[in-house]
């Protein structure tokens, strides 16, 4: 590599881009590291079964083994963005991809529950590094017209893992075995190792982070997710942990809002667009995650379908997002973004409130076109929303845009996870399902609505877009 792409290459302008070839190697190297992630996350749900079996433990425990994962990543998304801000983009994403490496080979040798659950959640801070600058380093590789673009190469990338990474799990489970689900990371982390040489190489800002911030910020994430976890199966317990996540959030905020530039962005929430566009994408993430954990106990209790077919017919919806994506990057630099992100959100409503209220009369392959009209939707929505957060965010503060971004996305995940948990406690399994997607259909008519309610930056206004930087 080193013959190819100078190490310490760096663009001489913000806007510029990195030169060519530097550029798509850089470009390569972050999609492969978000490929590896997500694909990790994808093959990890698949093989629990295989996990308890092995390791001797109860299936109500290797769940431990998504939930530390899942907690190490939204613990650490805003201060691996502040890390990156402080010490540079590259050297902190470089660590991330590094540790997530590292951390497989460990996930694979384990010999115990245990050993397993400590390895994961290490893969997760190291993920959270490269989800938090991912974009961020896109954003400084490209040329500042092509940022929507580059937006949809990244939702095509995690869109196409997440479709492959539950065949790709089945298939290494039934010949290699559980611990080669990691071992295969091993590969693909020291090429985006090798590739991280041509990531622009600029200088962090130099702003320290906080020690109590990121311990109070790992408090309130931390108990929220688990807290959130916990309320189905024991809520006064969950009530405590909640608590104890909310005092930590107001203690975080109190700390932070003093300072120029907070490791939680309340700069960037402060401007209207950015913070239309980080509730929206919770609203979005929550209707989305609530119709994706119901569909395939549809498909199995009310089209009484088998794994197999459950999983082909699942398939169409993030084969559609990847296919939005595409053509959304190339709109969202041409198009007033709100109304993208709105027609997104309504696609997406009409999806989930056409599963909730048609009758299939036990024919599956009448459900294909509203998921797939799901999947359009979502991937019309994310791309533009996601462009939004980043260009109204100085290139300075781009990590910061990163980590909440990511934040916003595990947010809403998990509140449709919990939402779908809670109604499956509260009704039937057959009639969950209906009103969980009758839900996400509101939710995602509401981040509709509130995109709508954000002044989205248009292509060409850079004059804009630096004295809305300079504002902050």
């Amino acid at each position: 590599m080193t013959g190819v792409v100078a190490a310490e290459q760096a663009p001489a302008d913000p806007g510029s881009g990195l030169p060519q070839p530097g550029r798509t190697v850089a470009v390569a190297c972050v999609l492969t590291a978000m490929s590896l992630v997500v694909l990790d996350a994808g093959m990890a749900n698949v093989a629990l079964p295989s996990m308890a079996s092995s390791l001797q433990a109860p299936p109500a425990t290797v769940v431990l083994v998504v939930t530390a994962y899942q907690t190490a990543l939204v613990m650490a998304l805003l201060p691996c963005a502040a890390l990156g801000e402080w010490l540079g983009y590259r050297r902190i994403f470089t660590a991330g991809v590094a540790i997530f490496t590292v951390a497989s080979a460990l996930c694979a040798l384990a010999p115990s529950l245990p050993w397993l659950i400590t390895a994961r959640f290490l893969q997760g801070l190291g993920g959270a590094a490269v989800m938090a600058l991912g974009v961020a380093l896109l954003r400084v590789s490209v040329r500042e017209g092509r940022l929507g673009a580059a937006v949809g190469w990244n939702a095509l990338t995690v869109a196409l893992s997440s479709a492959a990474a539950p065949a790709l799990g089945a298939f290494i489970l039934a010949g290699l075995g559980w611990p080669w689900l990691y071992w295969v990371n091993l590969p693909m982390g020291a090429l985006a190792l090798a590739c991280s040489r041509a990531l622009p190489a600029a200088k962090g800002a130099g702003r320290p982070v906080d020690p109590l911030s990121v311990a109070l910020n790992g408090l309130t994430f931390g108990s929220l997710v688990i807290g959130a976890e916990m309320a189905p199966r024991q809520p006064h317990m969950a009530g405590l942990v909640l608590a104890i996540g909310v005092l930590s959030l107001l203690g975080l905020l109190r700390r932070e809002v003093p300072k120029a530039a907070p490791m939680v962005p309340l700069d960037l929430l402060r401007g209207k667009p950015f913070r239309t566009s980080v509730i929206a994408s919770v609203c979005c993430f929550a209707g989305q995650t609530t119709g994706l954990v119901a569909l395939p106990f549809y498909l199995q209790h009310e089209l009484g379908q088998t794994l197999l077919t459950t999983g082909l017919y699942m398939t169409a919806w993030p084969l559609s997002v990847a296919a939005a994506a595409l053509a959304a990057g190339r709109l969202a630099d041409r198009a007033p973004t709100a109304w993208l992100c709105a027609l997104g959100g309504t696609c997406l409503a009409l999806g989930l409130a056409a599963m909730a209220l048609v009758p299939l009369e036990g024919e599956p392959r009448l459900l294909v076109p509203f998921v797939m009209i799901c999947g359009l939707g979502f991937g019309l929505f994310q791309t533009p929303n996601n462009r939004n957060m980043f260009l109204y965010a100085p290139v300075e503060r781009s990590g910061a845009a990163g980590g909440m971004q990511g934040t916003a996305r595990l947010t809403g995940q998990t509140a449709g996870a919990v939402l779908m948990t809670l109604l499956f406690a509260a009704t039937t399994i057959d009639a969950a399902p209906r009103i969980g997607f009758g839900l996400g259909a509101v939710l995602a008519l509401l981040a509709s609505g509130v995109s709508l309610l954000g002044l989205a930056p248009r292509r060409g206004s850079t004059r804009r877009r630096r004295s809305v930087a300079s504002h902050f």
